[in-house]
């Protein structure tokens, strides 16, 4: 069965006090605002509306967690980047981010949502300065592969992977692939990317248990 299908929603928050306890393994999803990051994790669990998917960018204003039939969760953080919100907002947004992605101990690794047709923008990698130091994994989705002819897209994945390395504290930390939630193309890389995290985080549990 998909690792991701059946994933069933759990709870909002605001604020980053309001969180559960950290509960099984927890996998983010974070973009910039209209990447594609709803519509992505709509297709990944073959759900038309678990994700709010808005034409309007900057809608996620909450994270929204999604709990997987394995007991993992999926962590729709919010969109970033939208410039047209109160300067307030904005910062809780931001504060909100940084403080799931620097102190949430489950948090296991990092789904990053790009638009292909403009990938690593500041604020992308802005996420990654925040992130990668963790030494945690970290795969990038360029979202909107359709969007490009097959060439283009080839040279995009190409460029993407060839700039990434700068943020990698360990090799094979950060992995990169296309990705089109109109073709449903995509998904079986994106399942075997983050399975490939599940089974040292199990371990990982256990140990703590015996300890």
């Amino acid at each position: 069965m998909s690792l991701f299908r059946h994933a069933r929603f759990e709870i909002s928050i605001a604020r980053p006090q309001d969180l559960p306890p950290p509960d099984g393994a927890e996998i983010a999803f974070a973009g910039r605002s209209n990447a594609g990051k709803s519509s992505a994790i709509n297709t990944l669990v073959g759900h038309t509306r678990l994700a709010f998917v808005s034409k309007t960018p900057g809608r996620t204003q909450l994270i929204n967690i999604f709990r997987m039939n394995n007991g993992a969760a999926l962590v729709d953080l919010p969109g970033y980047g939208y410039a047209q919100v109160p300067e307030a907002v904005r910062k809780q947004w931001v504060r909100l981010l940084e403080n799931y992605l620097t102190r949430r101990t489950n948090l296991i690794g990092l789904i990053l949502i790009m638009d292909s047709r403009h990938p690593l923008t500041p604020l992308d990698q802005q996420m990654l300065d925040w992130f990668a130091p963790s030494g945690r994994p970290i795969h990038v989705m360029l979202t909107k592969s359709d969007k490009l002819t097959r060439s283009a897209s080839a040279q995009t994945l190409t460029l993407v992977k060839n700039r990434l390395p700068k943020w990698q504290v360990r090799p094979g930390q950060i992995s990169v692939q296309l990705f089109s939630s109109l073709k449903k193309a995509g998904i079986e890389e994106a399942e075997s990317a983050v399975e490939g995290w599940m089974a040292p985080a199990a371990e990982s549990a256990v140990a703590d248990t015996e300890e």
